[in-house]
């Protein structure tokens, strides 16, 4: 090799290892959690509008390794071993799947300011029962064993609708009695008094090609109250609640069980929530034509907020009603932003300083050795 050409090789070589070094230092600087890239875009996130199907029924990016069923993890950008971090549950409801609840309750666009840990995970019937709990359970042992018992600084469980009735049943079951801060009900149910709208919650109107001109419709029969649970409103655990619902499904009462029970002051007006921008799904299979109760395509809104103030405890309880609203309209990104503001307000820690250890992680597999595997003699 001439001089000449090894000067132009070694120019080569440098200014590919110029532009190498960076790259690999940025690689190795990326935060991950449980495999998934906490600094990258989050996956399969909706648009502002028209939100396809192909996204909204996605079923996960995480593996819950005992069940081999897939789940949501959105973690805050920057993330690294060691952070404290909120941990969310977010539970859809029936018919539903992970991923319309993601973008419906979209807690992770703002995961990195309030530094969220949110899994969102999936029922196969679309339908949560008993025979989905220690899927769930698994959930929350793999993340609580990665990110650390002790650097979780609350755990909040949200569910709409049918996921929000399931938080209510499982919220004070022996598994996560001592784990859950806060819940979150998503329309899924108020412990307290609520008057229905009537305004055609669930059914849908009769479709456009049924309908005979000039003929009024049937009114929808009034939707049924649900039977009352036994034990004490809210169960026989302490958390603090917050509530939201659309204006069109049902009016909260004044009256709040979990309020009395934590000696807070008489519930109080606090500052609209607006949203020029709305939110970003809906349910397109009920909109021939749609009704207020169940909720149209998704629209710029206002939310009134009222708390029930000096808790005990540093307990929270609040109702948050989303005015001309229903029952499947996406949150807004404002009113999405008060929930997790009024929500990390709370007390927490149970996960925290309880006795509950979770599983430990399992080891990272074990690097082939140069050539593949050894083979046997």
């Amino acid at each position: 090799m001439t001089a000449k050409s090894w000067l132009k090789r070694a120019a080569c070589v440098a200014l590919l290892s110029a532009f190498a070094a960076p790259a690999l230092a940025q690689q190795a600087a990326t935060s991950t959690l449980l495999g998934t890239n906490c600094d990258s875009p989050p996956i399969w996130h909706c648009p502002d509008t028209m939100c396809e199907g192909s996204v909204t029924t996605q079923p996960g990016n995480t593996v819950e390794m005992e069940t081999r069923r897939t789940y949501f993890l959105d973690c805050p950008k920057g993330y690294k071993p060691g952070d404290k971090v909120t941990l969310v549950l977010s539970l859809h409801g029936g018919g539903s799947y992970a991923n319309w609840q993601r973008n419906y309750a979209p807690f992770l666009d703002v995961k990195d300011k309030y530094k969220l840990v949110v899994m969102t995970p999936g029922s196969p019937t679309r339908t949560w029962s008993a025979a989905d709990d220690h899927y769930l359970e698994n959930i929350v042992d793999s993340v609580v064993a990665a990110v650390g018992k002790g650097n979780v600084e609350r755990f909040i469980l949200a569910g709409h609708s049918q996921g929000g009735m399931t938080s209510n049943r499982i919220i004070c079951s022996e598994y996560f009695k001592d784990k859950v801060d806060v819940r979150i009900s998503l329309s899924g149910g108020r412990i307290g008094p609520v008057t229905s709208a009537g305004r055609g919650f669930g059914i849908g109107g009769v479709p456009v090609w049924q309908q005979v001109p000039g003929q009024p419709q049937a009114p929808q029969p009034p939707r049924p109250a649900p039977a009352a649970a036994a034990g004490p409103p809210g169960g026989a655990c302490d958390y603090s609640f917050i509530f939201t619902n659309g204006e069109y499904e049902t009016l909260p009462g004044e009256a709040s069980p979990l309020a009395d029970k934590f000696g807070c002051g008489p519930r109080r007006k606090e500052e609209d929530v607006t949203d020029p921008k709305p939110g970003y799904v809906w349910d397109a299979t009920r909109q021939d034509p749609g009704t207020d109760g169940w909720g149209h395509y998704p629209r710029s809104g206002r939310a009134e907020v009222y708390t029930y103030p000096n808790c005990k405890d540093g307990r929270v309880v609040a109702d948050v009603i989303r005015l001309q609203k229903g029952h499947t309209e996406g949150l807004e990104p404002n009113v999405t932003d008060k929930l997790i503001a009024l929500a990390v307000s709370a007390k927490g820690g149970k996960i925290a300083t309880g006795k509950w250890t979770p599983p430990a992680p399992p080891p990272p597999a074990a690097a082939a050795a140069p050539g593949g595997p050894p083979r046997a003699n």
